[in-house]
């Protein structure tokens, strides 16, 4: 009999079509091959509710809880008055709480995995009940909330920086109760060491993995292109504000030298929910913006070259790696390379500015770089596997019970 775990997770962890359902599903998956999985989430995208079934009959129990993003923002408000991180009561229900205490209790369950910090606040008055606690920070969210105020105005800058503030200070307290804390990257990690010294020894990291044989260049699929396009690609959720960002910074100060220099030359904004900027983009000569799509790999293997031109991000951004899985060059900021250590004009092409971008793409165009591709693929396969990386999740809960025993 596998022993009992209870699993948080903030958003359903399937499917695997962006960048926390993408470790989250491949997290539960593992974590199913060594216990009973309780599992405690919310959807908060409708297209997701089909997807319930499949995912509770992974799970020994599991309890799914809707969150409409607009009712929750409101809700957030309420850390104003309590002092809170708004993101807290944006997660907070007494539903899901008074779920995740009964199951507890009821099933003894000592051994927890928590899957973003939001999450951890369910489980902070029943720490005495886990013997083997593991929280997977993935990235370091307080410090995407400071990122975004340095790019907005008052008055959302000043609630950025005070979210950023207050979040990192729930974060540092989940760190000192939890067993072990993990993150996406090795840079993750250290930059956490740095703003939490009193639990840099209980502080580690996995790699996100790619299913090289899924995102691989040899797939036989459409092409989504006219003949006569060459091909820039953009994949990514599109109601993401740093995806947003980087479309948009792209579009307007990219592109346009670009498409005046090479008339063929398009540029595809590929994801679900794009918001209505991002809409606008599509009505620049060249840019195409899709929407959801079923399948991103065909827009990757008929580009000319993948784009990552994030100005904000924190850890490792999977479209990077699902583009170089794909044999694809792929042209990135040094913000989409963190947590991937590959080499500039072997593996990925990296710059940071607009003329640098327009350089690098256009030495594409004109037919340089033609072995990066299969290079980055290699690095992909090398560096970026679940079965190598995931153990290290069970590796944590096993140090934590040899401690506690």
């Amino acid at each position: 009999m596998k022993p009992p775990l209870l699993f948080l997770c903030h958003r359903i962890p399937y499917p695997p079509n962006k960048g926390d359902k993408i470790r989250s599903f491949h997290l539960l998956k593992f974590l199913c091959e060594h216990y009973q999985i309780y599992l405690a989430t919310f959807i908060d995208d409708p297209e997701d509710w089909q997807y319930e079934p499949l995912v509770a009959g992974l799970c020994a129990e599991s309890c799914f809880i809707k969150l409409d993003p607009r009712k929750a923002k409101l809700k957030s408000m309420v850390g104003f008055i309590t002092g809170q991180a708004l993101t807290l009561p944006y997660y907070k229900n007494r539903e899901l709480g008074s779920w995740i205490k009964e199951k507890t209790l009821q099933h003894k369950i000592t051994n927890l995995v928590v899957y973003s910090s939001a999450m951890a606040q369910y489980t902070m008055t029943l720490n005495s009940s886990f013997k083997n606690t593991v929280i997977d920070f993935v990235d370091i969210d307080s410090d995407k909330w400071q990122q975004y105020s340095t790019r907005k105005k008052w008055p959302l800058n000043w609630v950025y920086r005070r979210e950023a503030k207050k979040l990192l200070a729930f974060e540092q307290k989940v760190a000192l109760r939890f067993d072990s804390s993990l993150f996406v990257s090795s840079a993750e990690a250290a930059m956490f060491k740095k703003l939490a010294p009193a639990v840099a020894h209980k502080i580690n990291f996995y790699n996100n993995g790619v299913d090289s044989e899924y995102f691989s260049p040899d797939i036989d699929t459409h092409i989504p292109y006219q003949s006569t396009e060459k091909v820039l690609v953009f994949t990514g959720a599109m109601d993401y504000w740093p995806n947003i960002d980087a479309v948009t910074w792209f579009a307007k100060k990219v592109f346009p030298g670009l498409k005046r220099r090479n008339p063929e030359l398009k540029f595809y904004i590929v994801g679900s929910n794009p918001t209505a900027e991002v809409q606008r983009l599509g009505n620049n000569d060249g840019i195409v913006v899709t929407g959801r799509v079923t399948d991103v790999r065909p827009y990757l293997k008929h580009a000319m070259a993948a784009v990552a031109p994030m100005r904000i991000a924190r850890g490792i951004q999977n479209k990077v790696l699902e583009a170089m899985a794909m044999a694809k060059v792929t042209i990135v900021t040094r913000q989409a390379l963190e947590g991937i250590k590959a080499e500039h004009g072997s593996e990925v092409l990296l710059g940071d500015e607009s003329d640098d971008l327009q350089s690098l793409v256009q030495q594409v165009v004109d037919g340089e770089y033609t072995e990066l591709g299969l290079n980055a693929r290699r690095k992909v396969i090398s560096d970026f596997s679940w079965e190598e990386n995931l153990p290290m999740v069970k590796e944590q809960l096993d140090v934590a019970i040899k401690l506690s025993g």
